[in-house]
């Protein structure tokens, strides 16, 4: 205050949990009667990581997987015999060994495929001793690092216990903890409009993936994960916990899904694990499917079956309001994913089709593309049904639709069959959505580039401005949104399924743990919109 600065607000960082609120009690504003924060320590951000032990100590890795993330929750030197040692050894501990204990090596190797003993986060074999020839090829399958330290055992304890965990960016599972901690604890939009700060118009994909997460925390939902033996799974599920943006469900046998976690150093604790085989839910949800499948000859016998499959099980989740979304494909295909859907979700009245799209975050924008992952040869009635439907989910996800139309030909320069069914196309959505924006048939290059639109449609209020496009067939919607995410750098998020009753949305196989994060954040911002009845 003698510095004649404004305050904004108190914070207090990694106070005592149990004494935070006295904290808050004790800390008066005054005269200004700024808000108070006090952020709790938090044990998953103040713990280091293998990565950062590794670096403090100059250590080479020589074995195991490369995850310099994982947490490490305590350290372990092995000095007495293997039995005694697996008594003591706890989940996340780093183990200090020295290089000739194959015994110790063996055991922490066995323990990590074994639900029944603890899995460390990594070992550091000491005194620049070589383990026995035998037992690389073991340690080569280790689901953690190994790493090798020249320095004896004691010197390489005392170093370990000296290390002190930081922040970066490339920390997610930290990062991820750090915000989540912001947003329960700080009233982020209230400091923003007293720093009256001018929102850009700009939306970069940083901004837009950022707002994204903040939607879908807005109004918290409920998504279930069926492939709860995926370890990528898993680990979004981690990171979507820890910034706290939707509750979640994984499907699987919880021991084999608690192994998994284990084993890669992934923590669910909070996190919600059904086993359909074994869920009370299954007998209901047989029953269910066997009234709504009743017409194709399923019996409950048969219900019981199909209800064991994660895609089955968790759709009906989703249509009984178990959860509000759903979201697989990391490790099946489009067509599991979706054929629970279309069998008893169903498609929203009005709509014909279930279909696709893709949110391309450019530099400066972010477009949609759509279908480009399920229909592969839409007709005139499905593409109109597309067109609508993208426009709509541009709309949802902040996005002035302007719909292009997308053929070979602009206006009326050409014709042939393609062109007339992308024509007919266009004039069905104006038929049904007078005030939408739409222009077709129309070219890529006419679409997107201002001096082009002005010399092949001039006047129209979409050519050079677009921001929803529909390509005529898969074939060249898929390869088109490919070729700009690898040539261009956009940042591509989806395919975000559209039509349904209720959400559920698809995965690439090749998915990353970023994908699979803002998949669920899609998800969970789509289940706000309320639901349509069921048929």
């Amino acid at each position: 205050m003698a510095e004649k600065c404004t305050l904004l607000a108190i914070m207090v960082n990694r106070a005592d949990p149990d004494l935070v609120e006295g904290i808050v009690a004790a800390i008066k504003p005054g005269a200004s009667n700024r808000p108070v924060y006090v952020l709790p320590e938090l044990e998953e951000i103040a713990r280091p990581t293998t990565g950062e032990v590794a670096a403090a100590l100059g250590v080479r890795q020589i074995a195991g997987l490369a995850d310099m993330e994982r947490d490490v929750r305590d350290i372990k030197v092995a000095a007495m015999n293997v039995g005694n040692f697996l008594n003591v050894l706890d989940e996340g501990a780093l183990v200090i060994v020295p290089g000739d204990r194959a015994d110790v090596m063996v055991a922490c190797l066995a323990s990590s495929f074994s639900p029944e003993f603890p899995v460390p986060s990594a070992l550091i074999l000491t005194g620049g001793l070589a383990p026995d020839a035998n037992i690389y090829p073991l340690l080569a399958q280790a689901p953690f690092p190994v790493f090798a330290a020249s320095q004896d055992t004691y010197t390489t304890a005392k170093r370990v216990s000296e290390v002190r965990s930081e922040i970066w960016s490339g920390h997610r599972r930290k990062v991820a903890s750090a915000l989540g901690l912001w947003s329960k604890r700080v009233d982020e939009a209230e400091l923003v409009e007293r720093l009256h700060l001018p929102r850009l118009e700009r939306m970069t994909p940083l901004r837009f993936l950022h707002d994204l997460i903040e939607r879908a925390r807005g109004q918290r939902r409920h998504v279930v994960l069926p492939e709860g033996t995926d370890v990528r799974i898993l680990q979004a599920a981690e990171i979507l916990y820890r910034r706290d943006v939707c509750g979640l469900t994984l499907l699987g046998r919880e021991s084999d899904v608690r192994e998994l976690a284990a084993a890669n150093g992934v923590d669910l604790a909070g996190i919600n694990i059904v086993d359909p085989a074994t869920s009370e839910l299954r007998q209901g949800f047989a029953e269910k499917y066997a009234e709504l499948r009743a017409h194709k000859g399923v019996d409950l016998a048969k219900a019981l079956e199909i209800m064991q499959d994660g895609s089955y099980f968790g759709t009906m989740m989703v249509q009984l309001g178990v959860v509000d979304g759903m979201v697989s494909g990391a490790a099946h295909t489009t067509a599991h994913t979706i054929r629970p859907a279309l069998e008893f979700v169903k498609t929203r009245d009005g709509v014909k089709i279930v279909s696709s799209v893709f949110l391309m975050l450019m530099p400066d924008r972010v477009l949609v593309y759509g279908d480009c992952a399920v229909n592969p040869d839409p007709n005139v009635e499905q593409l109109a049904d597309i067109a609508l439907a993208s426009a709509e989910t541009a709309v949802q996800f902040g996005v002035e639709p302007r719909v292009a139309m997308l053929s070979y030909s602009t206006g009326g320069s050409g014709s042939g069959e393609a062109v007339d069914e992308v024509r007919q196309a266009t004039e069905l959505v104006r038929e049904r959505r007078p005030d939408l924006a739409v222009e077709g048939p129309i070219q890529y290059d006419a679409a997107v580039d201002a001096s082009i639109a002005a010399s092949k449609m001039p006047g129209s209020s979409v050519a050079g401005q677009a921001t929803v496009f529909i390509f005529p067939d898969l074939n060249t919607g898929n390869n088109t949104y490919k070729a700009v995410q690898q040539s261009s750098g956009a940042v591509a998020v989806g395919p975000v399924l559209q039509g349904l009753r209720k959400p559920v949305n698809d995965l690439s196989r090749g998915c990353t743990v970023e994908d699979i994060v803002n998949t669920v954040a899609i998800t969970a911002i789509q289940a706000q919109v309320p639901s349509l009845p069921a048929p």
